[in-house]
């Protein structure tokens, strides 16, 4: 499936279903403005295969690539809401995918790296022209995110935006204290997350407990067999 090959204008229709999409996220419990504030600037239409454009505004998951979707906006903006993001932060990013969940941290001033293992998908974004706004603050790389980025750690903040079988202890020691992983962690319901916030401590970390979601798995290695 295609995915952003070409250049696309956001136009007023693309502005206006954006605000009722912000609109309903306010709706269901998003309070935080900078949040939403960055998700009304981000074009979404943009990261998707262009016969999804006239859904892009949907509440909604569509598929992107590789057996991947770019997520609800409002997992989006939830997990983005629940890390406390500030500006020049440093945030490791597990899952590029599409590169929009990449793109909302950017927005809010963060120095976001990020971590892909399809290679489909990490090779269609170097050729995403959105991606240029955000050549300062977007390091991606392919790799493994189990792993993480251990050369440039500690990070104040990781985002898994895929769902982790167990709790990631080793992304977790790549956080400085007090910062804030979140991630979906597999449940004893098939196929259902937990969304988990995480603070690390001196001694070890504390955890959160909330909401139930549904992600793609969260896989190990590098995947290199699809050709685009």
């Amino acid at each position: 499936m295609a995915l952003h090959a070409t250049q696309r204008e956001d136009n007023y229709l693309h502005q206006g279903r954006r605000r009722k999409l912000i609109a309903t996220l306010r709706e269901k419990g998003i309070t935080d403005e900078k949040v939403l504030a960055a998700m009304d600037k981000i074009p979404r239409h943009f990261f998707l295969d262009p016969a999804f454009a006239s859904y892009a505004y949907q509440d909604k998951a569509f598929p992107i690539s590789a057996g991947q979707t770019i997520s609800q906006p409002y997992t989006v903006a939830y997990q983005t809401q629940l890390l406390q993001v500030r500006p020049f932060e440093k945030i490791l990013e597990v899952g590029t995918g599409s590169a929009y969940q990449s793109c909302v941290l950017a927005e809010m001033g963060a120095m976001v790296y990020t971590i892909e293992r399809q290679r489909i998908l990490f090779e269609y974004n170097n050729d995403f022209f959105f991606l240029k706004n955000y050549l300062s603050n977007i390091k991606r790389f392919y790799g493994d995110g189990f792993e993480g980025l251990p050369a440039f750690a500690p990070f104040h903040k990781v985002l898994i935006t895929a769902a982790a079988p167990t709790i990631p202890l080793k992304l977790i020691d790549q956080l400085k204290v007090g910062g804030i992983l979140v991630a979906p962690v597999d449940s004893d319901t098939p196929g259902i997350q937990k969304m988990m916030r995480f603070v690390k401590t001196p001694t070890g970390f504390d955890q959160e407990i909330l909401g139930d979601f549904s992600f793609v798995p969260m896989l190990s290695g590098k995947e290199n067999t699809e050709k685009i």
